[in-house]
């Protein structure tokens, strides 16, 4: 029996739509999963043992005081992120459920708000380069029990002078300005005498020497560690330093 020439006309014209679903199935592949990157740090002195840090139940890095893990990628979106004794896997502080945005940078600082306790800060990195010439720097302030504000300065003949535009309180990070490439011995002080708390230098977190602060390149000076005689001198309060890029 023949096709009626009216049939045979319809079966023509349906099959180049047929064989583009077919051939648009084969090829589906699901969309990336937005992501974000990290740098988790274990600044917290009052867990000065192991820690893991989690991002959505993923393992991120494990840290001891005074650590960090580079950046990391993890989920845009709402990850949860936990902090747990490296060797018990307890939780240092309840889950903390935090807002990441596609493709932007973070850094992730446990830290210490009291003797006994640990906390999570989140802060987003703003990595755009520097003038020519130019190195960036900012400060985050997590040395429990010191002054606040803090500021960057940096000593001269005439007495420390200011960083411009750094001042930060406790449990909060600067945003990064630009300064002038070259070698310094940068210095976290307070109060309008610009009176020292602690010295950069290096950067090792000694608080000696100097520092070359690279054209193009972004830093990160943090103070750490808790203002107690009774504690060890590596749990003081210290000044350390961390290249961004």
């Amino acid at each position: 029996m023949k096709t009626p020439l009216v049939l045979r006309r319809s079966l023509f014209a349906l099959l180049p739509a047929t064989l583009l679903f077919a051939s648009c199935g084969k090829d589906d592949k699901p969309a990336p999963a937005a992501t974000a990157r990290v740098n988790a740090y274990h600044m917290a002195a009052s867990a000065n043992v192991g820690v893991k840090v989690l991002f959505d139940d993923a393992e991120k890095a494990t840290l001891t005081y005074g650590q960090n893990s580079g950046y990391q990628t993890i989920n845009a979106g709402s990850p949860t992120i936990k902090v747990n004794v490296a060797s018990s896997n307890a939780s240092a502080f309840p889950p903390q459920t935090v807002a990441t945005e596609k493709d932007l940078s973070y850094s992730y600082f446990a830290y210490a708000p009291t003797n006994s306790t640990v906390a999570g800060l989140l802060v987003t990195d703003q990595l755009s380069a520097p003038a020519t010439g130019q190195a960036k720097v900012r400060l985050v302030h997590l040395g429990q029990g010191s002054a606040s504000p803090l500021k960057l300065s940096a000593p001269s003949i005439a007495g420390p002078v200011d960083v411009p535009n750094v001042s930060v309180e406790f449990a909060n990070a600067s945003s990064f300005v630009e300064i002038p490439a070259g070698s310094y011995n940068l210095t976290v002080t307070t109060g309008p005498q610009s009176t020292v708390v602690a010295n950069v230098g290096d950067g090792s977190g000694m608080g000696t020497g100097m520092k070359t602060y690279e054209a193009g390149k972004i830093y990160t000076v943090i103070l750490r560690g808790v203002s107690n005689a009774l504690l060890s001198a590596d749990l003081q309060p210290k000044a350390a330093l961390v290249q961004n890029n």
